[in-house]
């Protein structure tokens, strides 16, 4: 009788530790999911965003339709990736794009005066802190659920219920800075040094 209250005992305590390591990945698994969520809703600040620019930009530079198709189609196909990974991959040729429509841009003084761009600019430094942060916090609670996937017996209990590893949301190293959104004066400064 006493080794089935044993036997029963420690069915119950294996049991116990079961829920809660089930209870606790299924929270972690709520924040990756919640943290995604916050990168996706940023991302999509973004792309309706960039319609907007590219137009106020076409006001003023009609002639560089390549950098206006070379735009729309990276955010489209930023629009269309699904995975991490994928979003990340197109992300990072968005921003390259966007790179090179304000390297237009740097070429039209007018332009970086008109008060619609300067709020666009603003907007859009703006959303890129925010997609940072974002990306941070998806990022740590990824690195948590997977290490509480990878620990011994955690392991035994996450593959038998069918938790899977996530991405990270990891960026090329010469994507890792922000698109640059401000815009210097030099032309500005030197035309106003060769007037005095």
């Amino acid at each position: 009788m006493e080794i089935l209250y044993i036997v029963l005992g420690a069915a119950v305590l294996i049991g116990l530790f079961a829920i809660a390591v089930y209870n606790s990945l299924i929270v972690l698994r709520n924040k990756v999911d919640e943290g995604w969520s916050d990168i996706d809703t940023q991302l999509k600040r973004r792309w309706d965003l960039i319609p907007n620019m590219v137009e106020t930009v076409k006001g003023y530079a009609k002639h560089e339709k390549g950098v206006f198709e070379e735009v729309t189609k990276a955010r489209s196909q930023a629009m269309q990736a699904k995975s991490p990974d994928e979003v990340a991959k197109a992300e990072n040729m968005l921003t390259s794009t966007l790179k090179s429509l304000f390297a237009v841009a740097e070429n039209y003084p007018d332009l970086k005066a008109n008060q619609n761009f300067m709020d666009l600019q603003a907007t859009l430094r703006e959303i890129e802190e925010h997609i940072q942060m974002s990306r941070r916090y998806y990022n740590g609670t990824v690195r948590d659920f997977n290490t509480k996937l990878q620990v011994f017996p955690n392991n035994l209990i996450a593959g038998m219920l069918g938790f899977q590893k996530r991405e990270y949301f990891e960026i090329e190293d010469e994507e890792r800075r922000n698109v640059k959104v401000s815009f210097s004066d030099k032309k500005e400064n030197n035309d106003t040094k060769k007037d005095t």
